[in-house]
């Protein structure tokens, strides 16, 4: 867009809005126009500052949204990756097994036998949620 028009398009979105944060001063108070002329500073500023011209360019540019597009899935993969880090080793595909110790410590039961002396309260299946309904139940809490 020439700069022309973006300089009148962002004066008239000026003008009109301190036009209305006037009407807001004379209805409402003086805090609902200060905050209205506020905002009606915004579009000059971001011409001043060259922000519409980046933005105007962004919007019509078919390459500018690649790069947003390649920008966001990069965010998308670091905040996936950072969920998958804190799930543990297993979640990457792995078999879990890099940083397991060799050997269980004495006296220490596997998985299975730790799940098979769970008591089993009717039809849960999370083994945590039946040894919840399970003190549920000896507390006569239903």
């Amino acid at each position: 867009m020439s700069d022309v028009l973006l300089f009148t398009i962002s004066l008239a979105a000026t003008v009109l809005g301190l036009l209305g944060s006037w009407a807001a001063y004379r209805r409402r108070g003086a805090a609902s126009g200060m905050r209205g002329a506020a905002w009606s500073m915004v579009p000059m500023g971001a011409y001043l500052t060259g922000l519409t011209k980046f933005l105007s360019d962004l919007v019509f540019s078919p390459v500018k949204w690649a790069g947003v597009a390649l920008f966001g899935l990069g965010a998308l993969l670091y905040v996936a990756s950072g969920v998958m880090l804190r799930k543990g080793p297993a979640a990457d595909g792995g078999s879990g097994r890099k940083n397991a110790p060799k050997s269980a410590p004495k006296g220490a039961a596997s998985k299975g036998e730790l799940q098979s002396r769970r008591p089993t309260a009717g039809p849960a299946v999370d083994p945590d949620l039946a040894e919840i309904e399970q003190i549920l139940k000896n507390r006569g809490i239903s």
